[in-house]
């Protein structure tokens, strides 16, 4: 065993994160996002111990509803980034296909992944836990849309990032969705978080259709003021997601980064 091979390879690594910012980031971002969300679960656990078969119900409805997001948005960034690793990409856009037919085809995709995974946990959820989530009725087809529009502008917003700035920034798929997690109150309410992310908080999507989510099981009905503000926010932000990744095109196709991003 040579200590100088080790050393040289050691030195590689370290040479692709000092010219890498996002390699950078994850060496610390994954953690702290751990420990926010882990931290604030904990204070909402110590805040209502009383009522703990409740919140197992809030838990489990929270991971289902993130896991719709979730897929929602994969379906459209992995979608591209699969183009992306079989350098496939040029060979689309230089056919007739519109950006609108690629982002359609990806958010059916979506779609229909939503039902699987959601059915499937559905089931398990029932059959080991005694939880049903279609209890929540007629609400769920506005709250679960609500996650998909969500899962969409997300996945857009990452394509057109990768798209400008190249693998390199391929963690985003990833990352982007989780960075909303802590700020959504996905398994806590909104209140536990401190003041200033309480703002954050309020101008995502996401927060209003967990904090509903959890105030239908609760049996308080569906928020019509959540899911104005959910649907309102969607719309604003899928919309800017668009014009982001038509922008991301326009200077791929000027620039010649499309055969960059599969390079």
């Amino acid at each position: 065993m040579s200590a100088r091979r080790i050393a040289g390879l050691l030195l590689r690594h370290l040479y692709l994160y000092r010219r890498s910012l996002t390699r950078m980031l994850e060496v610390a971002y994954w953690p702290v996002m751990d420990l926010l969300v882990w931290g604030f679960v904990s204070l909402y656990i110590a805040q209502v111990q009383a009522k703990l078969p409740v919140i197992i119900g809030f838990f489990l409805g929270a991971m289902i509803f993130w896991d719709i997001f979730y897929r929602a948005q994969q379906a459209i960034a992995i979608s591209f980034l699969e183009d992306v690793w079989a350098r496939n990409l040029i060979n689309l856009f230089i056919t007739p296909l519109s950006i609108g037919e690629f982002l359609t085809a990806t958010m059916i995709l979506g779609i229909l992944k939503v039902l699987v995974t959601s059915l499937l946990l559905v089931v398990l959820a029932l059959s080991l836990y005694h939880f049903n989530l279609f209890l929540l009725g007629l609400s769920l087809i506005p709250l679960v849309a609500n996650l998909i529009l969500t899962g969409w502008w997300v996945g857009i917003l990452t394509t057109g990032l990768i798209l400008r700035f190249g693998q390199g920034a391929e963690s985003l798929a990833w990352a982007l969705a989780f960075l909303l997690q802590p700020f959504s109150a996905v398994f806590y309410p909104l209140s536990v978080l401190p003041p200033s992310i309480r703002l954050v908080g309020w101008y995502l999507p996401t927060t209003h259709v967990f904090e509903g989510m959890r105030q239908v099981i609760a049996g308080g009905g569906l928020s019509l003021k959540h899911l104005a503000w959910a649907t309102g926010l969607n719309a604003l932000y899928l919309l800017a997601a668009m014009g982001i990744f038509q922008w991301a095109m326009a200077v791929a196709r000027r620039l010649g980064l499309l055969l960059r991003v599969e390079g």
